[in-house]
């Protein structure tokens, strides 16, 4: 997963995405990211959190969008 976001990495705050989408704290988001170990196994998105985080990107990127539009 680290792979497949490292262009937006540094731009983006995962831990307001992790709150706002999710629910959840920033260290959850990393874990998975990071596919870090979490009880013994790699921590990663399930299919459905996946989808939520695509949701989640298109909605930032619309939000973009709208704020450049409003210059």
């Amino acid at each position: 997963m680290n792979e497949k976001l490292k262009d937006i990495a540094l731009l983006v705050k995962w831990a307001n995405i992790s709150k706002e989408y999710f629910g959840k704290s920033s260290s959850w988001m990393y874990q998975r990211i990071g596919g870090y170990d979490v009880n013994g196994k790699p921590a990663q998105f399930s299919d459905e959190e996946r989808e939520q985080l695509r949701s989640a990107l298109h909605d930032l990127a619309r939000r973009i969008d709208a704020a450049a539009d409003n210059l």
